[in-house]
């Protein structure tokens, strides 16, 4: 099967399961707070379908979409805010309709652009794979924030992989947004598969090294769970360091989640913020890590027990990333 269709039968599979956790919710429920400093479950599906329409747009109306780009570059402290606080007043019946529709749409016009085909978008143009590879690592994390609120447990399954492999390849983009030198040695990243198999990344026989499980894996590199609450390991200290500042998502950093039965930080109320390189801490809309990530394509399959050699390809990082203040959202 194509790797694009792949990729899009693994974000329409994301969507559906966290249409799941919210399809029968009373209209009281949309208003439980999420781990998100501000934001309800409303709000991370109304952030969601926001995106999904802005990556329909960009696809099937550059015009249109540049008009929208122009607006965050003027307010990009405020927008997504603004546009998520803007769906969530609407009646859940409502929001649920137009977030399902938005889905179907994404899935349609993606599917209909050639895998390398480049779309506009907050920042450098994104591949459409990696477009498709960033809504699904987007529904991954918003939809964690939802099944957390929810004290619900998701089972792991294989569409993670696309997930882990942006933040591997987003190992680079990490230092250098808090003004750090990544090291030049090479990281061997193991991850225990949910199917008990394993991915690999990097050389083997690399000094470097981190592995567990993961799922464990992919909620540190979103911040979506604290360092001390998983099961992530590292040998080497360099790889110790990339540890504690990993994020497979473009924006500036921040405190991310806080340790289980600790209180969390003072955040601002922006769950997931965007803007134009350089925008501060609305920076998660950035594309391709903003240009200055060394980090390659989302998309591409880490088959279980084979080597990915994590090249340092330009075309990654997510487009919405998971605002890193108390772990809010990709």
């Amino acid at each position: 099967m194509p790797e694009q269709a792949v990729v899009l039968g693994d974000l329409a599979a994301e969507g559906e399961e966290l249409d799941a956790l919210v399809a029968a919710l009373g209209d009281g429920a949309w208003s439980m707070a999420t781990p998100a400093p501000g934001w309800t479950i409303a709000h991370q599906i109304a952030h969601l379908t926001w995106t999904d329409e802005r990556t329909a747009q960009a696809a099937t109306d550059p015009a249109g979409f540049a008009r929208e780009a122009e607006y965050a570059a003027a307010a990009p402290e405020t927008f997504v805010d603004e546009a998520a606080a803007a769906g969530a007043v609407l009646p859940p019946a409502e929001l649920l309709r137009r977030w399902r529709a938005g889905r179907s749409r994404v899935l349609r016009v993606l599917g209909a652009q050639p895998p390398r085909a480049r779309l506009p978008w907050y920042g450098p143009p994104m591949s459409a794979l990696s477009m498709a590879t960033a809504r699904l690592m987007e529904t991954w994390a918003h939809g964690q924030d939802v099944a957390d609120a929810l004290g619900a447990r998701r089972e792991p399954t294989a569409r993670l992989r696309h997930v882990a492999r942006i933040g591997v390849r987003a190992r680079g983009y990490a230092y250098a947004v808090r003004g750090l030198e990544p090291p030049a040695e090479e990281f061997r990243v193991e991850l225990a598969a949910p199917d008990g198999t394993v991915w690999a990344y990097g050389p083997e026989d690399a000094r470097q090294r981190v592995t567990g499980p993961a799922l464990d894996f992919c909620l540190l590199v979103t911040q979506r769970a604290h360092r001390d609450d998983v099961a992530v390991r590292a040998e080497g200290a360099d790889a110790d360091r990339w540890l504690d500042i990993a994020q497979a998502f473009a924006g500036p950093p921040g405190p991310g989640r806080v340790r289980r039965g600790r209180a969390a930080p003072d955040a601002s109320a922006s769950a997931c913020a965007a803007a134009v390189p350089g925008a501060g801490p609305a920076a998660d809309l950035r594309a391709d890590a903003t240009g200055h990530a060394a980090t390659g394509h989302a998309a591409a399959d880490p088959r279980p027990g084979t080597v990915d050699p994590v090249g340092p390809r330009p075309d990654t990082a997510d487009p919405v990333g998971p605002r890193p203040a108390g772990g809010s959202a990709v």
